[in-house]
């Protein structure tokens, strides 16, 4: 079980709540996988806490648009059936990765966006909620700042490495050989409204084939939308390259060619594992059989 947390320039004085979050999410993964749940399940757990904790950009907490609402994406894929689900632009589900995985074991569809995703959840069982319980005074105050700096309306500087990039995901490898990745996000800051990233789309920032890998990214989604660098990923894992040397391989690509910045985290159906990042910190936690770490890594990985 390995999840991601968000990378960028985390400060100094948020560290400890993104250690805490990264860990109570692969702790909540783990506990699944450990009960004989499925690797789709622990996906959805670990994301969900962390969709529940204000340190991340997902679920209650998330960078706010122009227009000062919360709009959510998310993913969820099952390597063993390639069965998806993905919600964007929702603004009224407290958890969305839970909606996504409603798509994706009560659906033949695979894509739900706005409106018709909330009706769907709320036919589904999910409780709708008003997008002012989803926004928190911290990223009122961000987002008031943000319109101040014109800069951050440059698309050099849009997607600058030290600018917020706390997306979510995790990807797991269950006891019946199948993986699964989850991704999910409140996108960017001062986003424009009806914006959709790279952490919703299939092959983008998530992406799950038993014969390959299962992935999740975070970061500055459009190169990565370019790319469809999960895909990207996963065929270098197909192709024979360990986890770790595809996820190196995929961040230095993302850079030489669009000059993209984030983090990858990558299991295959072996277990083997692998992570990396070419921004300042990186958030991630892993739990296997044998031993657990976590941390926030203090340079580029890739």
């Amino acid at each position: 079980m390995l999840v991601h947390g968000g990378a960028w320039a985390i400060p100094d004085d948020a560290i400890e709540a993104h250690l805490r979050g990264v860990r109570a999410a692969v702790d909540a993964g783990w506990k699944v996988l450990t009960s004989g749940g499925t690797s789709l399940d622990a996906v959805e757990a670990a994301v969900m806490v962390m969709e529940d904790d204000e340190t991340f950009d997902a679920g209650r907490g998330s960078f706010l648009n122009m227009d000062g609402r919360v709009q959510l994406d998310a993913c969820i894929m099952d390597g063993g059936t390639l069965r998806a689900g993905g919600v964007g632009c929702v603004e009224r589900i407290r958890n969305p990765i839970g909606a996504a995985k409603k798509i994706l074991t009560e659906s033949p569809h695979v894509y739900f966006v706005g409106e018709g995703a909330e009706r769907f959840a709320e036919q589904h069982g999910i409780e709708l909620v008003s997008n002012s319980e989803l926004v928190i005074d911290r990223e009122i105050q961000r987002l008031s700042e943000a319109k101040k700096q014109s800069y951050l309306k440059m698309p050099e500087e849009f997607g600058a490495a030290s600018q917020y990039h706390d997306t979510v995901g995790a990807v797991a490898l269950d006891s019946e050989g199948n993986i699964a990745a989850g991704t999910s996000t409140g996108g960017t800051l001062n986003k424009a409204p009806g914006r959709v990233g790279d952490s919703s789309l299939i092959g983008c920032g998530c992406y799950a084939d038993n014969q390959s890998a299962a992935v999740s990214t975070t970061g500055w989604g459009e190169p990565m939308m370019k790319l469809v660098l999960s895909k990207w990923t996963a065929d270098r894992v197909q192709e024979g390259l360990p986890p770790e040397e595809a996820a190196q391989l995929a961040l230095a690509y993302l850079k030489k060619r669009l000059n993209g910045h984030g983090g990858i985290i990558v299991v295959d159906a072996k277990g083997h594992c692998g992570l990396a990042h070419n921004t300042p910190r990186m958030a991630w936690a892993l739990v296997t059989d044998e031993h657990s770490a976590s941390g926030i890594d203090l340079g580029a990985s890739a």
